[in-house]
């Protein structure tokens, strides 16, 4: 019964089959919040539900902080994360290295009532611009980052997930401020586990903070429930929760 079927072309990419008619463009609702979904030429819709886990949480850490939160969200794409971070009372800084998304990540914080005072989107290569941040002493007390498989930066930079992610994560922990509330790393390539981005976390924040007997990085896979009651896998997710006075 389904409207669109996507099909993966052996060339790379792939089409849209119109099965049912259907919009070219719908909105979807979550926790009081409105994105706008349509199917792009590359498969991806805009929008991820099995993040909604760590939408969630990171709510619940910023509420609890009961203090003013800079955000920083890497790879930010169409900013569902940057709209839950400002619904929660965050001041968000969105990059992504397309114009595009920025440009979608703006319309959703649009629809879900985000205040534009709270929110900066940026058009960037996430490494330059967090080294410019370190420069500059811009400080966050959140780190939030999606990173691609593969991606190239505006001005043509190369990102390999296996070869720059621990470069950049250890870039981050120059920028965070001296009470940072947590640092979250979303991934979607197969084959890089969880316990893998847990383990730069663990090392980076070790090397910045010192060891603690109770280390707060937990890590696991992101599912999506299906009728059959079994877990659809969607990706990996590893967090580093400062709020837990690690820091």
């Amino acid at each position: 019964n389904c409207h669109l079927h996507y099909h993966r072309s052996k060339t790379g990419g792939g089409a849209w089959e119109i099965k049912k008619p259907a919009p070219s463009s719908w909105l979807m609702h979550w926790g009081g919040l409105t994105f706008s979904v349509r199917p792009t030429d590359f498969k991806h819709m805009g929008l991820f539900p099995e993040q909604a886990a760590n939408w969630r949480w990171m709510q619940s850490v910023i509420r609890k902080a009961r203090k003013p939160v800079r955000l920083l969200n890497l790879f930010g794409y169409t900013g569902a994360a940057t709209a839950a971070a400002a619904a929660a009372g965050a001041h968000v800084t969105h990059v992504d290295a397309a114009k595009g998304m920025n440009q979608w990540a703006k319309e959703n914080a649009a629809l879900s009532g985000a205040a534009e005072q709270s929110l900066r989107f940026i058009a960037e290569d996430a490494l330059k611009f967090v080294k410019r941040e370190s420069r500059r002493g811009q400080r966050y007390d959140a780190v939030v980052m999606d990173p691609p498989s593969y991606g190239r930066g505006p001005s043509g930079e190369i990102w390999k997930i296996e070869d720059r992610l621990y470069s950049l994560v250890r870039a981050c922990t120059d920028i965070l401020s001296d009470q940072p509330l947590f640092f979250l790393i979303n991934a979607y390539t197969t084959g890089f586990s969880p316990v893998t981005a847990a383990n730069i976390l663990r090392v980076l924040m070790r090397e910045k903070y010192g060891a603690r007997q109770n280390d707060p990085v937990t890590c696991g896979e992101l599912c999506i429930p299906c009728s059959n009651g079994l877990n659809l896998p969607c990706g990996i997710y590893a967090r580093w929760d400062g709020g837990n006075g690690y820091a």
